[in-house]
């Protein structure tokens, strides 16, 4: 068959008048023709064409040429109420072969005839161009409803006549044919490609003349909506008996399948548009309506560590919004109970040993995080969750209860990083450090008293740099870096200023030596060097009463002469206690050195003058305090050093107790470090810590205060208290008794004062 929808025509001024019934018998079988499929050559397509053309541009009455434009809407109206008919009248008939179909044969026929109808139709809408372009168009611009154009024409009578009186059946078999496939038999998807093709193209809109827009609307209600319900009735029952009869994990690789399953369906013979709707009903059903059962399955596979089996499951809730709410709860409770656990069964070992206590921290996130990051995606809800359960196990656990303080984690985090970042026979490479590094800052910030480990780790880093201790200064700054970037430049700075300090004792010890170099050619009876720490920043105290023997009085007097010299109004104090040095024997067989502290060589230096002393006598030559002077002597005794009548230990040591060099001494090492951290030092040291981070907590409070005080003018109790907690938050976890108390002290410092009236108000004074 051919069709044209342009040709030329030359004509004169002669207007041969055309009448319908003169061209319609011809024009009918034309049509017929074309409905039947039969061949047509050009010049019987031309002939079909002429027809429309000559009786369209006709008068109807010779004569009435100025009233041409009515008459030919006239006539042209005639036509395509003949049209309509002839349309209808072929579609009537057609449809009555099919009264006895059902099922496959039903959809064969209505395939086979839409097909036909269709191409026969875009052939007589190439027939009837002219009518189109011209009276249709004008029709539709004037606003007259109900005018198509004739292949518009053609698939709206379709509409009404085929497709509503076959439709039911015809549903009725596209289902039955869907669900034969989902239940695993090969089915013929054109028969539903060709009926879903059908009703969205003959969804033309007849509410808005001259637009014949295609819509989805016959589509959607007349299969779109019998197919979800008949999927959710099949899904729903097919998921209840599959779950009764099979274990969680195999279910969700059946929903993975029948997920997959229908969005190739949407490929293969669906409309694109049904796709979303279609997978939502299918994770409702298949998904959401199971929540409950899912969720506790995913705390199965969690304590049994199916990684496979979680991430399945993730991809599958994490379809349906607010799912996974359920599940980062549960992973949130799960990781929380796995970490208290794990520390309650070390808690005896962990109490006293950091690397225990925060290995089996890291043990715990190192289990879940990549879990996290590989399996969930790396979704942000699932870091939060465990991220809420670290803090919680990390900061209440049994080794806190045992120590009944909350402090305990960052004091154990602060040891663990001493023990790192210490000199030792067994220290890691620098890739391995970093590595080590950015383990202690993941625990770091799940360490709600910031300011706890802040303190410890401030006195252990000035001991590792006096005593030149750190295995490397790049792990320093790299650790100090971290803590930086995690709390920003005020909370390192004191730590900053530390290595400063250092760098700067060092050019001082050299100019020292350089100046004893240039005044007469003096040189000192011993090797000598000293460290100038600026007192706010490093957290010593200041040694207490020691009469300094006259071993060192020189060098030390000395050095104070020449630092007052060059740093006018500035005073020094020598911390003693912290000071050490090594110290050479003449009194055995071998020639030893020992390293010790300064109070240690203070008291072998007494005997030098006789080999026998009270403990008396040693405190009063060296005015150290009587119960570290007993340790000291304990330590002595334990080396072997020193000896006591009858044995006596150092609880046994009193006042009035002698004490001997031993002479005999031996030992197969030439340099024997006999400077151990003394007991009573060590309790004082955590005594000082703790007191001090209560009382930079009492400043910190008082300070957040007036910063909102100042910035509110009047503020609430409640809403006050709830600011300074916010603020806070970052450095430690504040109490209220503690910030009800720093309100009470400001207020009777003048800072507030309570609003006239109100009791639970508050007025800053300027």
């Amino acid at each position: 068959m051919m069709a044209s929808t342009s040709e030329k025509f030359l004509c004169s001024d002669e207007v041969r008048v055309t009448h319908l019934n003169e061209i319609w018998d011809d024009f009918s079988s034309g049509l017929d023709g074309i409905y039947k499929q039969e061949a047509m050559n050009r010049h019987r397509f031309m002939e079909l064409y002429s027809h429309v053309y000559n009786y369209c541009t006709s008068l109807q009455e010779e004569g009435q040429r100025k009233h041409k434009a009515e008459n030919n809407s006239a006539a042209g109206f005639k036509l395509y109420e003949k049209l309509c008919n002839y349309l209808t009248n072929y579609t009537t008939s057609s449809i009555k072969h099919s009264q006895n179909l059902m099922g496959e044969d039903l959809l064969f026929f209505y395939t086979r005839q839409w097909e036909e109808f269709r191409f026969s139709s875009q052939v007589f809408d190439g027939i009837c161009a002219y009518l189109n372009r011209h009276w249709v168009r004008r029709e539709c611009e004037e606003g007259k409803k109900s005018i198509y154009i004739i292949f518009h024409l053609c698939l709206i009578t379709w509409r009404n006549i085929v497709f509503r009186q076959l439709n039911d059946p015809i549903m009725n078999a596209i289902l039955a044919l869907i669900e034969r496939e989902r239940n695993g038999e090969t089915i013929n998807t054109r028969l539903i490609t060709v009926v879903i093709n059908s009703y969205v193209e003959i969804g033309i809109t007849e509410d808005s003349p001259g637009t014949q827009a295609e819509t989805m609307q016959i589509y959607k209600d007349s299969f779109e909506k019998k197919f979800l319900e008949d999927t959710e009735r099949y899904y729903t029952q097919e998921s209840v008996d599959f779950l009764s009869q099979n274990p969680i994990t195999e279910y969700l690789k059946k929903v993975e399948h029948r997920l997959a399953d229908e969005k190739k369906r949407v490929l293969l013979y669906l409309h694109k548009s049904t796709e979303e709707i279609l997978t939502r009903t299918c994770e409702r059903v298949l998904i959401e309506k199971h929540l409950d059962i899912l969720v506790n399955e995913f705390k199965n596979l969690l304590t049994h560590e199916k990684d496979e089996d979680l991430g399945r499951m993730y991809s599958l809730m994490a379809r349906v919004p607010h799912c996974l709410d359920n599940m980062r709860d549960a992973l949130e409770s799960h990781v929380c109970n796995v970490g208290l656990e794990t520390i309650a069964k070390c808690s005896d070992t962990a109490l006293t040993d950091p690397k225990v206590y925060i290995d089996a921290i890291l043990d715990v996130h190192k289990k879940y995080s990549p879990l996290i990051s590989s399996r969930f995606d790396g979704d942000i809800g699932f870091v939060a969750a465990l991220d809420k359960a670290c803090g919680k196990f990390i900061n209440n656990n049994a080794v806190t209860e045992a120590a009944k303080s909350t402090s305990k984690s960052p004091e154990l985090l602060a040891k663990y990083c001493d023990a790192l970042l210490k000199k030792t026979t067994k220290n890691v490479d620098e890739a391995d450090m970093e590595d080590a590094l950015v383990r202690v800052v993941t625990v770091f910030n799940y360490i709600e008293d910031k300011d706890v480990f802040q303190k410890f780790y401030a006195r252990l880093l000035a001991k590792r740099l006096v005593n030149q201790m750190s295995a490397s200064d790049d792990a320093e700054a790299s650790m100090i870096s971290k803590m930086k970037a995690a709390s920003g430049y005020e909370y390192t700075s004191k730590l900053q200023r530390m290595f400063l300090d250092i760098e700067v004792s060092k050019d001082l010890n050299e100019t020292f030596k350089k100046h004893l170099a240039n005044s007469c050619n003096e040189k000192l009876d011993i090797d000598f060097s000293v460290f100038i720490l600026s007192s706010g920043s490093w957290p010593f105290q200041q040694s207490s009463a020691f009469s300094l023997p006259s071993e060192f009085e020189r060098v030390v007097n000395r050095f104070t002469g020449f630092y007052t010299s060059q740093h006018t109004g500035r005073k020094l104090n020598w911390l003693y206690n912290l000071s050490k040095g090594e110290i050479q024997t003449n009194c055995f067989k071998n020639r030893y050195t020992f390293q010790a502290s300064t109070f240690q060589m203070a008291v072998l230096l007494q005997f030098n003058t006789a080999t026998s002393f009270t403990v008396q006598q040693l405190h009063d030559a060296t005015q150290i305090r009587m119960d570290l002077l007993v340790q000291i002597i304990g330590v002595l005794l334990k080396v072997k050093l020193l000896v006591a009548p009858d044995g006596e230990n150092e609880a046994e040591l009193e006042a009035s107790t002698t004490v001997n060099l031993f002479t005999g001494y031996k030992n197969k090492k030439l340099r024997v470090n006999i400077n151990v951290p003394m007991k009573a030092e060590v309790k004082s040291e955590l005594e000082t810590t703790h007191k001090h981070i209560e009382e930079d907590r009492k400043i910190l409070v008082q300070a957040s205060i007036v910063r909102i005080m100042k910035m509110r003018k009047t503020f609430q109790h409640q809403q006050l208290i709830g600011e300074v907690l916010i603020q806070l938050n970052s450095r430690f976890k504040a109490r209220v008794p503690l910030i009800k108390k720093s309100i009470d002290i400001l207020i009777e410092k003048g800072y507030l004062e309570r609003a006239d009236g109100k009791r639970d108000t508050y007025n800053y004074l300027a």
